[in-house]
């Protein structure tokens, strides 16, 4: 029998082996047909399709978490991981990997402060995770590489477009963000509660899942293209189905949706409240996981459907589950005005159609089945609340999940108090932590302990041995391999005067299929010649020197006639200033004093609007060593760069704008200004990545130079979260930049940073940086910019 002829999913199998709730799953790479799941029993399990049977086995357990595991992804193949890897993250902040064929994980990705709830894995070894903390980072690795923030709650929900270096985070802010090479690029609004689940259906297009209970459509332009309404309750998960855009969700209304064309075109009820997390496997079965530990594949092939004595046992579970009218699942519920059995005689309309009926003074539930053409019992009314809170952490507060949200009164000030509790949690300190937060009296910390304990039944959980977490707090212990470091243990192939020595093969081009692509004409050369690259990685930095005294000096006198009294300087300023400026632009022996200094401070503190020559003197003052000593250690760094960070406003003077740039870039030339410049080199980033949007050709190269002298600090050091921020940088600017110059100082920066760093090189990939500098490698004029061009694309 043809796949389909069915008429919809049914059972395939049910696969108990997890403790607790299953709370992800995914498809595996290896062995084919299989899948990962995850719980929060602490474990992730690998399922294998056995042979010509309906059923899955459990091919493999893995442990690594010290508490609940809620999500999993896997990461693809590489050289070194043939079988690719997976990624899965937990409640104790962590995100563990493990390799297909090891119960304990290969290495600990730390960093998150709070739990680990989404992850997505990229192109050339990029990992995304989303988490409580309301932060997404970005993992090469072992290493973080970028933290994404802007939401302000939780994210529950993370997802790496196949479009080069474009990324999704959605979140209980009710916001969906789109991330490029690290920036918010828009933030998408339309969900009226927390978003759950992202699922990619193409380049262009996604969609999302909400606690509002219903699925959005959206383009990566930002625009909203479609809705779907369904379910009842939160929608906690939505995989879509392979080669087209038919897709599943499930939620906690117990239900599994299946949509086609748009329309929700198969209800399936499961005997559990919280239908947690489903996958679509590549057949197109699918997989789901629920509050009742049990995993179950359903099918559309007649073949793999489960026997008829299974299929029967799996209705009699359901039509024993026990339904809260709390919820709201069913509609509103008046036990008097139901009809009895004999409703059942008529035919649904539609499937998943529910209908109540009284029986014996009970209440039950029926689902109408298209393909059967008949009622199934999906479950008993239960008078008051019949799941206790234990249905797994049901309850939201804050955007975040808690197994009770209890509300405390208190007499005295006549107010109640919400109070979160996990059963893993110690009753008394979330008593102490509660009353601190809510400036209680400390006397109420017995009775609030003895509350939480006796309304939670004193069930904790016991972190036996076997889930303690094998590594220690320190650096992340990688049995067996040295993989951990990402210095390469070759010696720098540059000399000091930063050229190129033949004979180490890392930074030499070979002409590409014979034909050498550096000639200008196309003409053939052999193979011998090869064009040295003189670029990068580059050694020092690079410098703003054009100076002319003379014209800096007249200007200055010039404003200082227009200056108010406060501000105006004296003749013999101006003449120390004179004497600052010819001591620094090496006309004079002389060195600069401390009283030149301080009357230079005076004059960088003028309005803005008649500082810039000011600024001009303090730029060329800045490369002397007394200067930048002066400014750049450890007592006056901070008003120097709050200073030179208010000139880059982009709402500023253009002026003003250049010229901060420029001095920045100077501090490079000491050692006390480099010392500065990385030390607050995030926040001179940010804000001077601000300087992009204008049009000033100037202030570009000046932005690209204090890239290039960052890059020049980071290949030194090997920063790699360092060198992250500045790809990041990078990629951001060559989208507007026009210059030519400053795209080769763009360029230059890009190959000296990714020099060397395999890390680096993967990263710059997965950002996409090497699809936005392709252009370039034909550009004629100038030809340093081409050359250039060619020689990173061959490091990519």
């Amino acid at each position: 029998a043809m796949a389909g002829e069915g008429g919809g999913y049914r059972l395939r199998c049910s696969l108990v082996g997890h403790g607790q709730d299953v709370r992800g799953l995914t498809c595996g790479l290896f062995p084919e047909g299989s899948f990962v799941s995850v719980s929060r029993d602490r474990t992730a399990r690998l399922w294998a399709p056995d042979g010509p049977n309906r059923g899955f086995t459990e091919m493999h357990c893995m442990s690594g978490h010290s508490n609940f595991v809620s999500c999993v992804c896997i990461i693809p193949p590489s050289d070194l991981y043939p079988r690719g890897l997976i990624a899965t993250g937990g409640n104790d902040h962590n995100i563990c990997i493990f390799t297909v064929d090891n119960p304990a994980p290969l290495y600990v990705l730390k960093g998150h402060k709070n739990t680990v709830c989404s992850l997505s894995s990229g192109k050339f070894g990029t990992l995304l995770s989303g988490s409580w903390d309301t932060t997404a980072k970005v993992w090469l690795n072992d290493r973080c590489m970028m933290t994404l923030k802007g939401h302000t709650a939780a994210i529950w929900a993370v997802k790496i477009l196949p479009e080069q270096g474009l990324m999704l985070t959605g979140s209980a802010d009710k916001t969906i963000k789109l991330w490029k090479a690290g920036r918010c690029e828009r933030t998408l609004t339309g969900h009226e509660d927390c978003v759950r689940g992202l699922a990619i259906l193409s380049e262009m297009e996604f969609l999302s899942c909400a606690n509002d209970a219903s699925v959005r459509r959206w383009q990566i332009s930002g625009e909203c293209l479609q809705v779907y309404y369904g379910h009842t309750n939160y929608i906690y998960s939505i995989s879509v189905f392979p080669q087209c855009e038919d897709f599943v969700t499930t939620g906690e209304d117990r239900s599994l949706r299946i949509w086609k064309k748009g329309e929700c075109a198969q209800t399936i009820r499961l005997p559990a409240q919280s239908v947690w997390c489903c996958c679509v496997l590549d057949n197109g079965d699918i997989v789901v996981g629920a509050s009742d530990g049990i995993i179950r594949v359903f099918t559309e092939s007649l073949e793999r459907t489960a026997s008829a004595e299974e299929i029967q046992a799996f209705e009699n579970e359901l039509s024993q589950a026990s339904i809260d009218p709390k919820t709201g699942d069913l509609g509103d519920i008046n036990a008097d005005d139901l009809p009895g059995k004999e409703d059942l005689k008529d035919p649904g309309t539609r499937d998943g159609q529910t209908r109540l009926i009284k029986d014996n003074g009970k209440v039950e539930a029926y689902q109408w089945s298209v393909s059967e053409k008949r009622w199934i019992k999906i479950g008993d009314v239960v008078g008051s609340s019949g799941a206790t809170q234990q249905t797994s952490g049901k309850v939201l507060y804050e955007g975040k999940e808690y197994d009770y949200v209890f509300t405390i009164d208190v007499h005295e000030s006549a107010c109640s108090y919400k109070l979160p509790y996990n059963i893993t949690d110690d009753p008394w300190l979330t008593a102490y932590n509660f009353l601190r937060k809510n400036d209680l009296n400390p006397m109420f910390l017995d009775q609030v302990a003895k509350f939480i304990m006796d309304n939670t039944k004193g069930q904790t959980l016991s972190t036996s041995a076997q889930f303690s977490d094998p590594f220690t707090g320190a650096g992340r212990y990688v049995p067996g391999s040295s993989s951990g470091s990402s210095t390469i243990p070759a010696a720098d192939p540059f000399t000091g005067a930063g050229r190129y020595v033949p004979g180490s093969a890392s930074n030499s081009v070979a002409p590409v299929g014979g034909v050498d692509p550096y000639t200008g004409m196309g003409a053939y050369q052999s193979a011998a010649v090869e064009v040295e690259n003189i670029y990068f990685p580059k050694k020092d930095a690079v410098t703003f020197d054009q100076a002319n005294p003379t014209q800096i000096l007249g200007k200055l006198k010039e404003l200082n006639g227009t200056a108010t009294e406060e501000h105006k300087l004296t003749e013999d300023d101006l003449i120390v200033l004179g004497k600052l400026l010819s001591a620094t632009c090496n006309t004079s022996a002389e060195k600069p004093t401390a009283q030149q200094l301080q009357t230079l401070w005076r004059a960088v503190n003028w309005p803005e609007d008649i500082v810039f020559p000011a600024l001009d003197i303090l730029r060329l003052s800045v490369r002397h060593p007394t200067v930048n000593e002066n400014f750049c250690s450890e007592k006056d760094h901070i008003q120097f760069i709050i200073l030179l960070l208010k000139f880059l406003n982009p709402n500023g003077k253009q002026a003003n704008q250049l010229l901060a740039l420029r001095t920045l870039c100077n501090c490079f030339v000491r050692q006390a200004g480099q010392k500065l410049m990385m030390e607050q080199r995030d926040e001179i980033m940010t804000q001077a990545i601000e300087m992009k949007s204008g049009n000033n050709k100037n202030i570009h190269i000046a932005l690209a130079t204090l890239t290039l002298n960052y890059a020049v600090c980071l290949h030194k050091v090997n920063n790699i979260e360092g060198k992250a921020q500045c790809l990041s940088v990078i990629s951001t600017v060559m989208e507007v930049v026009q210059d030519l110059e400053a795209i080769f100082r763009l360029l230059v920066a890009l190959g000296t940073l990714i020099s060397d760093d395999t890390n680096a090189v993967q990263l710059a990939k997965s950002l996409g940086v090497d699809s936005q500098i392709k252009k370039y490698a034909s550009v004629s004029e100038p030809a340093k910019v081409k050359e250039c061009c060619r020689f990173v694309l061959n490091l990519l």
